[in-house]
Parts: structure tokens; C-alpha cells; sequence
């Protein structure tokens, strides 16, 4: 409700978060900050990343993508994280469909999340229209989450490969002030400033985009109007989903 402050998002109730992004750097306009504070106290974070990046530079897409994932894992290194999965599906051109829910579901079984973080798939955002493989990343991973829990979908995983069903507790996905935010991460701090630094790892990307502003101008700028809807001096937000919790009854059913 307006007015109300956000409340932290239920850190105790998880130990492992899995991130799902279509490329290298996704993870660090703001949420690196939240996963520096988590790695900090305990918990374990990985990154899936579904494409190298390669059309992201105007350098040959071999060598964008070589140098693409070296920073992401120097990006990585700076927030604790130490499981990166780097899947090669096209840049660019990413396509939702069941190849792509298939790899998503691998990882969630492999690497067993309570939480899995996953990019918007709205074509709007209050940012402008949104990438078409962060929509594809977003609503591929959504559906993955599913799929993971039944052992009847991409059977061959639990039955060839060893692995076993996963029922995921939270999905998550970056949440604006306004915007249908429900819960935010204090990242007051150090994790403010190694999010920041971990941003400043993609150097040679950051440097052939034009007039790209400089990490530490930007991210503490947005993040200080987040921590103003959580009551905190900087904080990241989330729009976050129980997906254990039981439904909450109808207005219809609460009238019988």
C-alpha cells in the first residue's frame, strides 16, 4: 500500500539462491549488491548465465564472448559467488521454447535453490521496452521453475542424468519503487560497494558502450531511492513470490 515501508525479503528462509540471466553483466545493474550481502552471510549463490554475450561488442563474437565471461567471473569473484554456468544459446536472438526451459531445469536440479532470481518478461519497464532475451530469459525461467519440480517433465534428467526433482520456496525478480516492488535487501555498506565494483569488472564491455555513465555515479543513486521505499539508507527490490505459501482465499470466498 502507498505509504507503507517494504519489508526485508526472508533471508532466513533460504540457503541457496540460483540467478538466471540471459548475459554477462545482467546480474550487476543493482542485484550484485544483494548477492555480496548474501554470500556475505552464508549463503551460497550461483549464477546461470544463458548466452556469452558475443553480439554484445563490436568485436568478433568469438573474442567478445572469451572476454564477456573472463569478466563475468571477475565480476563474480568480487561478490562471493563461486558456481558460473555459462550456457551458449545465440545472443541476440535468444528463443523461449523448450530447449531453453530444459537447460534452466538442469540447473535448478543440479544446483538445488530454495531461491531462484529471474529477469522480468514484460515488454514495458519503467526503464523502456525491455530486451528480447531478457523476456525470454524471464518467462524461460519462470515455467523452469515448474518443470523442475515434476519428475515427468524432462524425465531423462532424473532418470540418465542422476538427477532429482527440485521444488523451489521463492522466485524472485528485480522490483522498482511504484512498479509492484514487495520486499527489499539492505545492502547499506560493503555489499553496496562490492556491487559497484563488481559492475566496474566488465570494464572492456562498460568501455564500448557509449557515454555509459561510471558505476559508482549510477548504482548508488538508484539504489538510495530503494532504500527511501524500504526505510534504509540503500537497498535493492524485489518483487517476490512464495511459491510454497497457500493461496490466499478469493474476496468472493471469504464472503461464503
Amino acid at each position: 500500500m502507498a505509504g507503507m515501508t517494504l519489508p526485508a525479503l526472508p533471508e532466513e528462509s533460504f540457503r541457496r539462491v540460483l540467478c538466471v540471466v540471459a548475459h554477462p553483466d545482467d546480474m550487476e545493474y543493482g542485484a550484485s549488491a544483494a548477492v555480496a550481502r548474501w554470500t556475505a552471510r552464508g549463503v551460497e549463490v550461483g549464477y546461470l548465465l544463458l548466452t556469452r554475450g558475443e553480439a554484445g561488442m563490436p568485436n568478433p563474437p568469438e573474442e567478445t564472448a572469451r572476454l564477456r565471461v573472463a569478466e563475468q567471473r571477475a565480476a563474480c569473484d568480487v561478490v562471493g559467488v563461486r558456481h558460473l554456468t555459462v550456457l551458449e544459446h545465440p545472443d541476440g536472438v535468444l528463443v523461449y521454447g523448450l530447449d531453453l526451459r530444459r537447460d534452466i531445469c538442469r540447473e535448478i536440479r543440479r544446483f538445488r535453490p530454495d531461491v531462484v532470481l529471474g529477469t522480468g518478461y514484460d515488454v514495458e519497464t519503467p526503464y523502456g521496452f525491455d530486451q528480447a532475451d531478457h523476456r525470454a530469459a524471464g518467462l524461460a525461467t519462470l515455467d523452469a521453475i515448474r518443470d523442475a519440480g515434476n519428475r515427468w517433465v524432462f524425465p531423462e534428467q532424473v532418470g540418465e542424468e542422476g538427477l532429482e526433482p527440485q521444488a523451489v520456496r521463492w522466485y524472485i525478480v528485480p522490483g522498482f519503487p511504484g512498479s509492484g516492488a514487495t520486499h527489499g535487501v539492505d545492502v547499506t555498506g560493503e555489499p553496496l560497494r562490492r556491487g559497484v565494483a563488481s559492475l566496474e569488472a566488465h570494464a572492456a564491455y562498460l568501455a564500448a558502450l557509449p557515454d555509459h555513465p561510471a558505476p559508482a555515479d549510477f548504482i548508488p543513486e538508484f539504489t538510495a531511492m530503494n532504500g527511501q521505499a524500504m526505510g534504509v539508507e540503500h537497498a535493492v527490490l524485489f518483487r517476490a513470490h512464495d511459491l510454497q505459501a497457500p493461496p490466499e482465499p478469493s474476496a468472493e470466498a471469504a464472503q461464503d
